[in-house]
């Protein structure tokens, strides 16, 4: 294009000396279109060929119908039912998941406030002189108890602060029931004062509140004992002794004299009679049984148990001139 547009200026006539200094500047400008296009020719050489093949909608359409015979390329419209559904039960399950834990909850609030998680039944074992309604009372447990509330260690204390109890143990047995098992202190002895029996347990302690009227026979009757310190020494020697020679004495009588100041005489349940001191009564009284033993069962009398051991019989009773009577 510009050789062209060089070719039709050199043909233009020139009226004066200035021509020759226009033909000279068309001829630079022709020289520089030539170094510009010699310069975007090298560009385009420089720059790799890419080959963009041309392929018509008729062999695409071809191709992908191949394709979808093959398996191997599923139609968009054939995929989205299907998503659809997977979201659908993703969404269902989702959804019954949400439904059985609130109604699970609303089963689990009825159940804890209804009747059928309350206490239904309370056992009690290990009870001797404490009855098993007593025991239930002092536990604070009704039959309005939550089951799920029952604490066992507060129940526990609960029971421990009676003075007769030693060791209680709670425990929760499905579906309703509570057991209770306690262990008692042991009662060694009865103080009689005013006409009541006054229950003096192992460790000491005098139960002024559980007195009865009626005379024990699980353990021996103090009788006339006022010195505090002496029924707390005989406290200590009657819980050393053995169950079986415990049980087989019905009463002490607190006896002291000048010789012993601790003098105490002991009532058996067999007929026998005790002289013995509070200081060595456990040692001396262990050995009961085998004394006995060694006597006669027909004769009744006093075994002293002071210092050594000995029997005296009781001395027949005399008989008076009124009682004597004559054979015919």
């Amino acid at each position: 294009m510009p050789a062209v547009f060089l070719a039709s200026l050199e043909r233009s006539p020139s009226s004066n000396g200035a021509g020759k200094c226009d033909k000279n500047r068309l001829s630079l400008t022709f020289i520089c279109d030539i170094m510009k296009i010699s310069a975007k020719t090298k560009k385009r050489q420089r720059m790799p060929f890419v080959f963009i093949p041309v392929v018509s909608a008729r062999a695409l359409k071809k191709k992908a119908g191949n394709a979808m015979e093959k398996g191997k390329v599923v139609v968009l419209e054939d995929r989205v039912p299907k998503l659809k559904e997977r979201r659908r039960q993703k969404a269902n399950r989702r959804l019954i998941a949400y439904l059985s834990f609130f109604f699970l909850f609303i089963l689990c609030v009825l159940y804890f406030e209804s009747p059928l998680g309350a206490v239904g039944h309370v056992e009690v074992s290990g009870n001797r002189h404490l009855t098993a309604e007593r025991i239930i009372s002092l536990s604070g447990i009704t039959k309005r108890t939550s089951f799920w509330k029952v604490n066992g260690q507060n129940v526990e204390e609960k029971l421990t602060r009676h003075p007769e109890i030693k060791e209680a143990t709670v425990e929760k047995q499905l579906p309703n029931t509570i057991a209770i098992h306690v262990r008692e202190w042991r009662r060694i002895a009865y103080v009689y004062d005013r006409q009541t029996f006054f229950p003096l347990l192992e460790n000491g302690r005098l139960l002024k509140q559980e007195g009865t009227k009626t005379a024990p026979s699980d353990a021996p009757v103090l009788v006339g004992w006022k010195d505090g310190d002496a029924i707390a020494e005989m406290t200590g020697q009657l819980a050393e002794l053995p169950a079986a020679v415990l049980g087989a004495m019905s009463e002490i009588h607190y006896k002291p004299t000048k010789e012993y100041e601790d003098r105490v005489i002991v009532y058996m349940n067999d007929g026998y009679e005790v002289s013995a001191t509070i200081r060595q009564f456990a040692d001396k009284l262990s050995h009961y049984p085998a004394i006995v033993a060694a006597l006669d069962r027909n004769v009744k009398g006093v075994i002293h148990l002071e210092v050594g051991s000995y029997f005296v019989p009781y001395s027949p009773p005399k008989k008076e001139d009124g009682d004597e009577t004559t054979s015919p």
